[in-house]
């Protein structure tokens, strides 16, 4: 039989994060075949049906996947101890089960955020491995070149010797003082557009992703989410 540490395996089980599962194991409120267990380390089978929550029993709930247009200004996170508004205040009626952010956009930054509680569909996502095309809308001061285009394409490496390099860019539309870039990585590090343009001296006013793999933002409004059709779920679907 499979076995996984007793936090992961609740985590599995979309009912709650793993950091969550572990604090409720720390605390007391999870039973394994009647034993209370307080390690979150501890293996166990990932089928196993007697594990219970404050004496009510664990059983995977509903997988649910959203995507939401990300509005400009909110943080991607549930709670914030700054006090600042969060992505899931968009949704209305609130989200019917533990449900967290398949990867995030920074306060600044707007477009295309998934949403689920299926962890294993998540990891497949944001496994680096998985090489899945983001792509992006990047309004830039000053007005874009093709220098810039080729830089983005060569790559860069920052200041603490890290390499940086867009997988697609190019010019989208110039107006008189800033231009918008059409931007594509397949590799997730933090804040990579960003920080790319900013060690090239040009400052983002705008970032807009419009797509992870084939699912487009499309017509959807902003600050709106909707559920994904079981077609678009398995195309998001990286096999491992």
């Amino acid at each position: 039989m499979p076995r996984k540490e007793l936090a992961r395996v609740l985590s599995k089980r979309g009912i709650a994060s793993r950091t969550v599962a572990a604090q409720w194991i720390r605390e007391g409120r999870v039973r394994v075949k009647g034993r209370v267990v307080r390690d979150p380390l501890l293996f166990v089978d990932i089928n196993e049906t007697d594990i219970r929550v404050d004496g009510k029993p664990t059983v995977a709930a509903a997988r649910h996947y959203y995507m939401l247009n990300k509005p400009r200004g909110l943080v991607t996170t549930a709670r914030d101890e700054q006090g600042r508004g969060t992505v899931y205040q968009c949704f209305d009626p609130p989200l019917p089960a533990w449900v967290f952010p398949v990867g995030r956009l920074d306060k600044a930054s707007e477009g295309l955020l998934l949403f689920t509680n299926d962890t294993d569909w998540a990891n497949g996502l944001t496994d680096p491995a998985s090489h899945l095309p983001k792509c992006y809308h990047v309004q830039v001061h000053p007005r874009p070149n093709e220098k810039l285009v080729a830089t983005l394409l060569k790559g860069i490496v920052t200041g603490e010797n890290e390499p940086l390099r867009c997988a697609d860019a190019r010019i989208l539309r110039l107006g008189e003082k800033n231009g918008w870039l059409d931007i594509t990585l397949t590799e997730g590090k933090n804040r990579q557009i960003r920080r790319m343009l900013e060690a090239l001296e040009f400052k983002v006013l705008r970032l807009i992703r419009i797509a992870i793999g084939p699912l487009r933002l499309g017509g959807l409004a902003k600050g709106a989410a909707r559920e994904l059709t079981p077609g678009e779920v398995a195309q998001l679907t990286v096999r491992r």
